[in-house]
């Protein structure tokens, strides 16, 4: 999939194998070759060192992103999957269970998009239902229980929203996994991989630590629904997204996020692997950090960071 901004890559992309096909031994060729592809490497900096909210949207949806199952399979051995939410049934938007990620013994929690058609439509494209997040709250149970760490990866455009959900306590379920968060007495590190759209992604980080892919973003609701609410005009998606603040810069410049994870250059969907090993550098690093930490401590920090979260700025006025 190519995205609108990235044609002129793509047709740098193009152009350069065909030369490749055709190129043999001509020493003319192969220098045509070498002056496209400096200017591909010229063109993907550019355009990637300057997109837009809306743009940095669209990448973080890229179906070649890599979800948690790549994350789950690179990182973490020994990983064993534990299902349902002993009320319900079973929502396979959400993913967790035990795991090993570098030293340490984890629980491993991830929202679930899917890799092809059939795993997407099962899976509710990562949007889960109450039983998803009642799921969620018995994997924190767990952790709390025997003293492991939890280890979050975000991916969601919003919890799912139709009447079934609602009946079944969508706003309830959510609720109940920030109390259980404010609540638990082990190290709990977020990252947000993709999308962190609305309750959903906010249901999985309220943490210690929330790392945040360069091209992901978080916000309260998804760009089209807020321009169809507040413009009521779908169409103006890209103006709702400057207006809501929601990359990985804005997330840092508030205190919300506390590391942007960087990305390769074209983005994590064009080097997978690369991703996935700073990603799990990075809560590797955390989990050393946050391991030692006593349990009185880490609730008094957190409550405090959420608490800081949306106050007045006392310097100049505005709000942090």
């Amino acid at each position: 999939m190519i995205l609108d901004f990235e044609r002129p890559i793509k047709d740098f992309e193009e152009r350069i194998a065909e030369l490749r096909r055709l190129a043999g031994p001509s020493e003319e060729l192969r220098g045509e070759i070498s002056r496209l592809e400096e200017a591909l490497d010229a063109a993907r900096r550019r355009i990637y060192s300057n997109l837009s909210p809306y743009q940095r949207v669209q990448v973080a949806r890229h179906p070649e992103r890599p979800n948690f199952r790549a994350y789950r399979d690179a990182l973490a051995d020994d990983f064993y999957e534990l299902s349902g939410d002993r009320f319900f049934g079973d929502d396979p938007a959400v993913r967790g269970g035990l795991a090993r990620i570098g030293d340490h013994n984890v629980v491993l929690v991830g929202h679930d998009k899917g890799t092809d058609v059939n795993s997407r439509v099962k899976g509710n494209f990562g949007m889960a239902h109450p039983e998803g997040y009642r799921k969620v709250k018995r994997f924190y149970e767990l952790a709390a229980r025997f003293g492991l760490p939890v280890v979050v990866l975000v991916d969601t455009p919003g919890a799912f929203a139709g009447r079934g959900a609602e009946e079944r306590g969508q706003a309830w379920a959510i609720s109940a996994d920030l109390m259980a968060l404010a609540r638990i007495p082990v190290p709990v590190i977020s990252a947000i991989i993709g999308e962190g759209c609305s309750g959903g992604a906010l249901a999985m980080c309220a943490t210690d630590y929330v790392g945040m892919l360069e091209n992901s973003y978080l916000s309260v609701i998804a760009p089209e629904a807020c321009a169809s609410i507040i413009f009521r005009d779908p169409g103006r998606a890209a103006e709702a997204a400057e207006a809501l603040k929601l990359t990985a810069a804005d997330m840092k410049g508030r205190g919300i996020v506390d590391e942007i994870i960087p990305e390769p250059l074209g983005g994590a969907h064009n080097d997978p692997a690369s991703t996935i090993e700073a990603v799990g550098k990075s809560l590797n690093r955390v989990l050393d950090g946050l391991s030692d930490t006593d349990p009185e401590t880490l609730r008094e920090v957190r409550y405090e960071r959420y608490r800081r979260i949306g106050a007045h700025a006392s310097e100049n006025g505005g709000v942090s």
